[in-house]
């Protein structure tokens, strides 16, 4: 029998094939979608409130989110004899192909994916950063 934790040989080869095809598995995963008048953006957070999310539109084409977890899982009763789930924060910025409007962005979460849909402008204009509410 081996002495390698199969779990750590499990973890190493997610990160060789991560690194050959250029995918970083710790980011946060997104879709982004054209829908002619806004661009939808669906990006996986799984096991994470609404509350630990931020999102922040930068300079109306740049989209970030962010995610952290606001407090450590604690058991009910007992100890840990085996504990995989990491805490981790996430964060993604995600460039957009066109300006978009603040006025015209919200986002949800729901079932651990997070909905950003963000409008497009015609016209563009000069911005900090605007903090999304998510709901």
């Amino acid at each position: 029998m081996s002495d390698r934790d199969p779990f750590s040989e499990i973890e190493r080869a997610f990160d060789m094939l991560g690194e050959q095809f250029g995918v970083d598995l710790g980011s946060i995963p997104v879709d982004v979608i054209d829908e002619g008048d806004a661009f939808v953006v669906h990006a996986d957070l799984p096991g994470y409130d609404s509350a630990d999310i931020d999102v922040q539109l930068v300079e109306d084409r740049k989209l970030t989110i962010s995610a952290s977890a606001s407090e450590e899982r604690e058991t009910s009763d007992g100890h840990y004899v085996q504990r995989e789930r990491r805490e981790q924060s996430l964060s993604r910025s995600i460039p957009l192909p066109e300006a978009v409007d603040e006025a015209e962005t919200t986002a949800s979460y729901e079932d651990g994916v997070l909905t950003v849909r963000l409008g497009k402008v015609t016209s563009d204009s000069d911005d900090e950063g605007t903090d999304i509410p998510v709901n």
